[in-house]
């Protein structure tokens, strides 16, 4: 696991201390080494590849990064795990290919070497990496399918550069820091920026399961990889009983393999589904898991007690922390600063990632995505019955009124502007709607600027997405979204930004790309039974988790903002929110408008989401300097 960086132009050179600048803002994802190169390419140009390595597999100086293959002269700067990478060597040897480490970086380097684009139909793990190509004078960069792992590009000028994090990018000089007012849109709505756009003008974010070569100048992007596009036929012409013990395989054989490491790996434990089957799949294969869980003093969010039963059954080294409003209130601004786009729902992953590796832990197993692939959202229940509702009003004549009327004899609330937002017509698909913080009529009062042009680029992404689902059943429709849209750009970002932020390495075995394939080839009614949560994955489980675990009430990792923000942190956000108009988004955002959300939220008519996402947005603006 590590972080990347690169720089290429097409004519003239490149600072070593530009690239060593860079390379240097990584640091916090690579502690245990450092490496930059600055190749020419003929004809000139040049290009600069830098890397700050976390050590995982072959600790040793020969897994050095950027690496180059004597073979083929190409060069490899790597940011992940190849989980099937001794497999992959495996095969190259047969083929006559010698190695000079025992590092998966050296394996991919050989495998482009060989096999070209080709190799990424064989890899199993996650993962963002650019190759430059010596004798295609290319660069080619990819990212995993579910984009577990993130990769930013942009071209400034002559120069094309990537890597890691945005920030990183900044830290080139060569990018206006500029908001981008798409991205702002996308923000504010979603609580985070959703690809291909980002916060930062000219900085595009690669989507899942894309990739993109650079040469002479000109970018080609292509698609890889889609969980619809690569469903598994097996599963699909499986009966039921088949399909789960061909899926209990999979799951079995992703969790085996994630927990190889050369250094100590943990596992995060919430005493939900998800993370206890994680926990039992490694019981049934006789490996006891060291597990991890944080507790507050809070009544209510706490989930300790389930935690420790499940840690009771399958028998593991449980390690539970304890974590006040005083400690979550000093280190705010750090989680903040660890993002590397703003996001409202990171800090909990920041502060769990801290306490991980102050135990010693260097890699740990998490249970995200076992909602989207398993059907675990309300919203599995809830979007079918908004898709027919916003079906039934899409010819009512004079939804603008019904809409004004409906407001009228409402309290005022996130749900009712939501339904409002239906009834009046808006052209968003329900799942949108229902995922939404701000809706389109909020920003449109929120934004003091967007231009029609800004708003079509901000949903961009939509209409692919919407019409690959067309012939789904709703189980799937709402999965593939899921996976694609809240996942992808919330979960699976913060996950990376701030357990990197520790240098620690977060692996997640149920959306392993073979996982997916299955799932995506079964029906939603396989699913999604409307009695028994996550049904496919609980039958799946080669052990019973307890009932106490399989029945009780969902709740997401989620701290007591709620409470705290009435109290401890009011002073600091309510001073933010009323001086929004003397900060870097003064001239975007209005200042009566922010003011109304955080009276909002005290009156309790919207919740604490809504102005905390916006507080996070500011300090976020100006810890890096984004204006516009």
């Amino acid at each position: 696991m590590c972080g990347i960086v690169g720089i290429a132009t097409r004519s003239g050179s490149v600072s070593r201390e530009r690239i060593e600048k860079a390379t240097l803002s990584l640091a916090h994802r690579g502690p245990d080494d450092s490496g930059t190169v600055i190749l020419s390419i003929p004809g000139g140009g040049t290009v600069a590849l830098g890397n700050r390595r976390l050590a995982i597999f072959d600790l040793s100086p020969a897994g050095h990064q950027p690496m180059q293959d004597p073979a083929t002269g190409n060069w490899i700067v790597f940011n992940g795990e190849i989980y099937n990478f001794r497999e992959l060597r495996h095969q190259l040897e047969q083929a006559g290919e010698e190695f000079s480490s025992h590092s998966d970086t050296e394996v991919l380097l050989k495998a482009y070497g060989s096999w070209g684009q080709g190799c990424l139909a064989r890899l199993d793990g996650m993962f963002a990496f650019a190759i430059w190509d010596t004798r295609l004078r290319k660069l080619f960069l990819a990212r995993d399918p579910l984009g577990i792992k993130p990769l930013y590009y942009g071209r400034f000028g002559e120069s094309f550069i990537f890597a890691s994090e945005v920030r990183t990018l900044l830290e080139t000089d060569l990018v206006p820091r500029n908001l981008d007012q798409a991205g702002l849109l996308n923000y504010l709505s979603f609580g985070s920026v959703y690809d291909p756009v980002t916060l930062v003008e000219g900085i595009s974010s690669l989507r899942p399961g894309h990739c993109l070569t650079w040469s002479d100048g000109a970018l080609h992007e292509s698609e890889f990889w889609d969980p619809l596009v690569a469903r598994d036929a097996s599963s699909a012409e499986s009966s039921k009983p088949q399909a789960v013990e061909q899926l209990r395989a999979t799951i079995l054989d992703a969790v085996r393999t994630q927990m190889a490491s050369d250094v100590p790996v943990g596992v995060f434990l919430s005493g939900g589904i998800d993370s206890s089957s994680v926990v039992a799949m490694l019981s049934a294969q006789g490996i006891t898991a060291e597990t991890l869980s944080v507790t507050f003093e809070e009544q209510g969010y706490g989930e300790g007690d389930y935690a420790s039963l499940v840690s009771r059954t399958f028998c593991t080294n449980h390690h539970e922390f304890l974590l006040s409003v005083t400690e979550m209130m000093t280190g705010i601004p750090a989680a903040i600063d660890a993002m590397d786009q703003p996001t409202m729902d990171g800090v909990n992953t920041y502060v769990i990632s801290k306490k991980t590796r102050e135990a010693g832990i260097k890699v740990a197993l998490s249970g995200l995505g076992g909602d989207e692939m398993f059907a675990g959202y309300s919203t599995f229940r809830s979007l079918p019955k908004l898709e027919r509702f916003a079906s039934a009003w899409k010819h009512v004549p004079g939804k603008r009124a019904w809409s004004n009327l409906y407001s009228a004899l409402t309290p005022s609330s996130d749900q009712r502007r939501k339904l409002q937002a239906l009834i009046a017509g808006e052209e968003l698909h329900a799942y949108f709607l229902a995922r939404m913080l701000f809706t389109p009529e909020q920003t449109k009062s929120l934004v003091r600027h967007s231009d029609e042009r800004t708003v079509v680029r901000a949903w961009a992404f939509a209409p692919p997405l919407l019409r690959r689902i067309e012939t789904l059943d709703a189980v799937n429709r709402v999965s593939y979204l899921e996976a694609r849209c809240y996942m992808a750009n919330t979960l699976l970002r913060d996950a990376d930004a701030m357990s990197m932020a520790h240098g620690l390495e977060i692996r997640v075995p149920l959306i392993d790309r073979k996982i997916a394939e299955q799932i995506f080839a079964m029906p939603g009614e396989w699913k999604f039974d409307g009695q028994t949560p996550k049904k496919l994955l609980v039958d799946a489980c080669p052990q019973p988790l307890p009932a106490e675990i399989v029945h009780r009430e969902k709740r997401g990792f989620t701290f007591p903002f709620e409470i705290w923000l009435r109290g401890e942190m009011r002073q600091d956000v309510e001073t933010t929110l009323r001086h929004m108009g003397d900060g870097p988004l003064g001239r975007l955002l209005d200042a009566e408008v922010v003011w109304q959300v955080w009276q909002d939220f005290l009156a309790g008519r919207t919740s604490w989401s809504r102005p905390w996402a916006i507080y996070v947005l500011q300090k976020w603006c100006e810890r890096n300097s984004i204006s516009n």
